[in-house]
């Protein structure tokens, strides 16, 4: 990013050259080989660019022993999240990262998290992860929550994948590398649609999305995950229509278990899913992914609520319930 001298305003200007313009020494940490996909804000990032990514990734796979994807923060956590479920055994690390002040800054801190995510890219591990400040998340567990601190990602609901120190240590024994061969699953649906419930949120306007064409819905819920009775009906109608309805909480950091109020359950009875302890990032995405793979409907509900890379724990229900 380059700040406009006219408007003030931070926009795309430099070239893939950069990086090696920032710190010339990462030279030294492996031999790198730069593969441009595109140069915009990831603001402007959908589902077309995570798939040309994944596509990059896969005819690059045999050659290079890890990958750093270079991204702007404001979509990297559903970047991230999407590759997750569509490179779906990844034997070689995924790294994206990025920077809160643009590159071209004295003060910048892209040379650190650049260099750190080549480290974690040189490392025998498998699977997708954030390199960010002095965290490694899960890019299925990463949420993006400050606009202005260095450290700007969290692990959501979730203990950290590794941290950044003096030295990198890694707190998970899991996703350890392997030589098996890659099977990418890739393609999402676009048409999807996130909902924040207000109060006094009018059923028709459910309905009308559907009949518009909506593919699957996430409504932001009450509390664990409550849905006024006014809304039943159109649960209703996306049962019938075969619509999927995910439902998670507004609650920061809250995971949703419905249930607990009788608004909640009777919700339940229409067949929407519970989001249980996802991020926003991992239940859009991943529903997007499941839909283009042509899931039927009454598989949909399992395979939200089945583990893939670490996305969900579903045992976070018998805390709440007593179970």
């Amino acid at each position: 990013m380059h700040k406009n001298e006219s408007t003030g305003a931070l926009d795309v200007a430099h070239g893939i050259d950069q990086f090696f313009k920032l710190e010339p020494r990462i030279k030294n940490l492996a031999n790198i080989t730069p593969k441009f996909i595109a140069n915009i804000d990831s603001t402007n990032v959908d589902r077309a660019i995570w798939e040309k990514i994944i596509i990059a990734i896969k005819l690059n796979y045999k050659k290079y022993d890890g990958f750093v994807v270079t991204f702007g923060t404001n979509t990297m956590a559903y970047a991230s999240a999407a590759l997750s479920f569509a490179l779906t055994n990844i034997g070689k690390p995924v790294v994206f990262t990025g920077a809160q002040i643009p590159a071209e800054a004295t003060f910048t801190d892209s040379r650190n998290n650049l260099v750190n995510a080549l480290r974690l890219a040189n490392m025998n591990l498998g699977g997708v992860f954030v390199v960010f400040g002095s965290k490694i998340i899960l890019g299925c567990r990463a949420k993006k929550v400050s606009e202005s601190r260095l450290d700007a990602f969290d692990t959501f609901n979730d203990r950290d994948f590794g941290e950044i120190g003096i030295g990198i240590k890694i707190n998970k024994s899991s996703n350890q590398g392997h030589a098996e061969a890659l099977v990418v699953k890739n393609g999402f649906e676009d048409n999807i649609v996130c909902l924040t419930l207000v109060p006094g949120l009018n059923a028709s306007f459910i309905v009308n999305l559907i009949n518009q064409g909506a593919k699957g819905l996430v409504l932001r819920a009450y509390g664990s995950g409550d849905i006024p009775y006014a809304l039943l009906p159109a649960l209703k109608y996306a049962q019938k229509k075969k619509v999927p309805v995910v439902v998670t909480t507004q609650c920061p950091g809250g995971a949703t278990v419905m249930g607990l109020n009788d608004v909640g359950l009777r919700a339940l009875e229409f067949g929407v899913i519970q989001a249980f302890d996802m991020c926003m990032e991992a239940m859009t995405t991943k529903l997007m992914w499941l839909l283009k793979q042509k899931t039927p409907y009454f598989k949909i509900k399992e395979l939200m609520h089945k583990n893939m890379q670490g996305e969900v724990n579903t045992e976070t229900a018998k805390v709440y319930l007593g179970k």
